[in-house]
């Protein structure tokens, strides 16, 4: 029984493809570069920024740093609404919420606008906490924004928390800080990319995440 639930926001609680993907074409067409299919801007969803940037089309830091602020130029006046919550998320925080537990976010997000998506979508007043990234970069990685949360809500008992993510990062965030963790296959992730970075549980939709709660 857990009474502590860290979640990721992007492809876990909302379905963000649209708002990223077009963010991500628009910084990458600053540096001459055009995006055909946008399905291929996927693997952008989740991970850091910068990370994904230079992993994916070989940018140096600098250029990863620039690419950011062009995303941001997009997305936070269009992009962060090109957004939509997963069937069933609002009806699982208020049961949570209900049941007396804790609930938090955990994401690579910076706050500023993970807290705008969480009260557009009224996703807000369910949360506890809301852990996410620094507008900086100093805190981006999933495992630095885990236990970021974790000393935030000042845990004692690791047993007592689960992290509910979709990706590789959020599995392998919550494995390096003590954690058990279900991963969601209605995201961006699969399950064989879930298996092998260590998740405790696998829910397919996300009335299966009630089964492990």
């Amino acid at each position: 029984m857990y009474n502590i639930f860290l979640f990721d926001l992007d492809g876990t609680l909302t379905d963000p493809g649209e708002g990223i993907t077009n963010s991500v074409a628009y910084a990458l067409n600053k540096f001459g570069i055009e995006v055909i299919d946008k399905t291929t801007l996927y693997n952008f969803i989740g991970p850091p920024l910068v990370d994904s940037f230079m992993k994916y089309y070989g940018f140096n830091k600098e250029d990863a740093l620039l690419a950011v602020d062009y995303y941001r130029e997009y997305f936070g006046v269009t992009g962060i609404f090109e957004n939509q919550v997963f069937d069933g998320i609002p009806e699982l925080l208020k049961g949570i919420k209900k049941s007396g537990r804790k609930i938090s976010l955990a994401t690579s997000k910076p706050e500023q606008y993970a807290v705008r998506i969480l009260e557009h979508f009224d996703l807000l007043k369910y949360f506890d906490f809301v852990g996410a990234a620094t507008m900086d970069e100093t805190r981006s990685k999933k495992t630095d924004v885990i236990k970021y949360t974790l000393d935030s809500l000042g845990v004692v008992d690791k047993s007592n928390v689960v992290m509910v993510g979709d990706r590789h990062h959020d599995i392998k965030g919550a494995v390096q800080n003590g954690l058990d963790s279900i991963g969601v296959l209605f995201g961006y992730g699969n399950q064989e990319e879930l298996e092998i970075a260590g998740a405790t549980y696998i829910a397919e939709t996300v009335n299966d995440i009630l089964k492990f709660i």
